[in-house]
């Protein structure tokens, strides 16, 4: 079987499979050296057509709460009293560069995420 590029979801599918059943090729055999450039190619088709957009700054903050048990009260220290980090978890208050700063230094929540753009009810932040 030939290697040739994905153009559609029908080749993305296949090669998916391929890899699959490549997974356990050793590196350096005629099966590693294919799930290699398979996987490039997929990455590369994804990369094009299903690109996944990063999180708003409060989708991230709640992803990193619930993935880590934290409640609001814990957020008290990097947001300020409970009434602001209710306001910032609705999108009333968008995040400050302070917060943002105490967020990625205490959390290590990505700071790329926490200063992107995002609507705050009632306005654009």
């Amino acid at each position: 079987m030939q290697i040739r590029p994905i153009k559609t979801k029908a080749d993305h599918r296949a090669a998916l499979k391929d890899i699959e059943r490549l997974m356990a090729a050793a590196p350096g055999t005629a099966d590693g050296d294919r799930l290699e450039v398979l996987t490039t190619l997929v990455e590369h088709y994804e990369w094009q057509h299903e690109r996944i957009e990063p999180p708003t700054p409060v989708a991230a903050l709640l992803y990193h709460m619930e993935s880590r048990g934290l409640t609001r009260r814990d957020l008290e220290p990097y947001l300020g009293s409970r009434a602001r980090v209710a306001e910032v978890l609705n999108r009333r208050r968008p995040l400050t560069i302070d917060m943002i700063r105490k967020l990625h230094a205490g959390l290590g929540i990505s700071a790329d995420v926490l200063i992107r753009p995002y609507t705050v009810k009632g306005s654009a932040a």
